[in-house]
């Protein structure tokens, strides 16, 4: 059987150690604040909204919900969002996406300043993250699948890995952040020729895909780490949640890996 890499501890971990800073900034009379942008009230926004300000509860941390309807028009979202960028009580920004299909999705996106860019959504931030530069903000997501493995001591140095998944959110910029620490890698996507044979070549298989349970036992092998981050709808549970990985074929076959929901 597979070690279980649980998400919670690594989550503890980081909530302590983002604890420390924030009390460092409140001492020099800096409350840092995150500015929450919604449009409408799509659950996954409500869901994913609950958990940023629960987090920000905990570590001592301000937020603001900036909230506006799903028919706000270019121009009126497009004011609203250069404000909360030029607030200079705001720290930081995460905007919920995909917006709207009539909102201009990079428009909105190169209003926010970049240096109060959390979550890499525009095109500055991503730059910083190609280019291997520090001071830029990755993903959530991506972040948090390289904080995994550094809590669990997995080596990337020299190892292979491979990435499920070419998304401008986790695929493309993880595999960035796995070359920054020498892994030598390799992404795939639904094109790729003979794709389960590509990540069972894997030392480290992250997936990414969103596709429910698509990596099943003929994609892993012996030996492998196993990262999903992928969260589904699980067809064969109504009601519950899967993730990228077939969990009960790869479990036992891999070496490590993360369950869904973490």
């Amino acid at each position: 059987m597979a070690e279980i890499l649980k998400g919670k501890p690594v989550a503890d971990a980081m909530k302590a150690e983002l604890t420390q800073k924030v009390e460092a900034l409140k001492a020099r009379d800096i409350m840092p604040k995150l500015g929450i942008i919604r449009v409408g009230a799509r659950p996954d926004d409500l869901f994913y909204e609950g958990g940023a300000k629960r987090t920000c509860d905990v570590v001592g941390m301000a937020y603001e919900v900036f909230e506006y309807p799903e028919d706000i028009n270019q121009a009126d979202f497009e004011k609203a969002v250069a404000e909360v960028g030029a607030n200079n009580s705001v720290h930081g920004i995460l905007m919920f996406a995909p917006l709207p299909k009539h909102l201009d999705d990079r428009k909105i996106r190169a209003l926010i300043p970049v240096e109060k860019d959390v979550d890499c959504l525009t095109l500055g931030g991503a730059a910083k993250v190609f280019a291997d530069d520090l001071t830029g903000f990755p993903p959530c997501t991506p972040t948090a699948c390289m904080d995994m493995l550094h809590f669990y001591d997995i080596p990337i140095k020299g190892k292979r890995c491979v990435v499920l998944g070419r998304s401008l959110v986790v695929g493309k910029p993880v595999a960035m952040l796995l070359l920054r620490e020498h892994g030598t890698v390799t992404l795939c996507h639904s094109r790729t020729e003979n794709l389960n044979k590509v990540c069972q070549e894997a030392d480290i298989l992250i997936a990414a895909v969103g596709r429910a349970k698509m990596v099943k036992a003929d994609f892993v092998k012996a030996g492998q780490i196993v990262i999903d981050v992928g969260i589904n709808e699980d067809p064969d549970n109504p009601g519950k949640y899967c993730g990228d990985v077939d969990f009960a074929e790869c479990e036992p076959v891999v070496e490590k890996i993360t369950p869904v929901p973490a």
